[in-house]
């Protein structure tokens, strides 16, 4: 099974490509989707949402994932950031949903509990623990290793029958 997680951003939305046979994880790819500043994007929107979602098609075009994760949006203390924030996420579930992929979401803290084993772990500690649990020879960037984590969390959430993830835990 090949999954595609995502960690959306406006400026820089990350994406984590793993292969996953029972139990064993392959790292594929990683990187960030760059939307560039300049006189097409300053100020409007809808061009960024428009690499956004052209990117992640491309992305999916060249590696064929078979399901994807993206990371939920949390309400951020500035409710204008966290509207940014959620039409980016709304460009890339519309690039995954065009592709016909299932679409699981993952909270920031069920996906750090799943990877590091604790919901409130910092960013060094999610990369640590993607490097390690992908074997890479290098800590992935942070939005990178975000994206690969929500597609960890959702390799474990599948790996056994009749398990899921709730409440950031895997449980029958």
């Amino acid at each position: 099974m090949r999954i595609l997680g995502i960690d959306p951003g406006l400026r820089l939305t990350g994406f984590g490509i793993i292969d996953v046979d029972g139990a064993r994880l392959r790292y594929v790819t990683s990187g960030v989707v760059k939307v560039p500043s300049g006189e097409k994007t300053e100020g409007s929107l809808a061009p960024r949402l428009v690499v956004i979602f052209r990117e992640l098609c491309d992305l999916i075009a060249q590696f064929g994932p078979q399901q994807a994760a993206i990371e939920k949006v949390f309400v951020n203390v500035n409710p204008s950031s966290t509207l940014l924030l959620g039409q980016a996420r709304g460009a890339a579930l519309v690039a995954l949903a065009q592709a016909d992929l299932p679409v699981s979401e993952y909270t920031a803290l069920q996906i750090k509990k799943s990877v590091v084993g604790v919901g409130h772990a910092d960013k060094s500690q999610v990369q640590a623990m993607v490097q390690r649990l992908l074997a890479l020879p290098g800590v992935p960037g942070a939005d990178a290793a975000d994206a690969l984590a929500c597609a960890i969390c959702h390799a474990h959430g599948r790996s056994a029958p009749g398990q899921r993830v709730r409440r950031g835990r895997l449980s029958r």
